[in-house]
């Protein structure tokens, strides 16, 4: 059964940097082993993340790479990709487009931001995962 868990952002830490969550979730996975796509909303996008999952908490080393990068991506735990980049399909995707993500995945993670304007669109998206038979699940962050 797959599933569509939305975090929306409601702590400063993450208001004023929605990448900071993003990171989170990466750890997470990788501290579970589970072998991420991250969906950049553009390369500019794709670049900060790979630059912050070096730097947000000393204490974490994820091993991750931005997709079209190195031969050796299958490796890196965390993929980050712009859009026209190629990437495999892996089990858990965080979305970060405008799109629903409607490829094969056991699970695909939602960022909503602290700002009305962007959290209609995504109403619009659980909709349509709803409708494709998703699970869903909302957390407030």
């Amino acid at each position: 059964m797959m599933r569509a868990d939305f975090y929306l952002i409601a702590k400063p830490r993450f208001a004023g940097q929605p990448l900071l969550l993003v990171c989170e979730l990466c750890r997470k996975a990788n501290d579970a082993g589970l072998a991420t796509l991250v969906l950049a909303r553009d390369s500019a996008q794709a670049e900060e993340l790979d630059d912050l999952l070096w730097s947000f908490n000393p204490d974490a080393f994820i091993p991750h790479q931005i997709a079209g990068s190195d031969e050796d991506e299958e490796e890196a735990l965390v993929l980050i990709a712009a859009p026209g980049q190629q990437a495999g399909l892996r089990p858990l995707v965080i979305n970060l487009r405008d799109a629903a993500w409607m490829e094969p995945c056991d699970r695909v993670l939602e960022v909503v931001p602290d700002d009305p304007a962007a959290r209609e669109p995504l109403r619009e998206r659980w909709r349509q995962y709803k409708a494709a038979g998703y699970t869903l699940n909302k957390y407030d962050m």
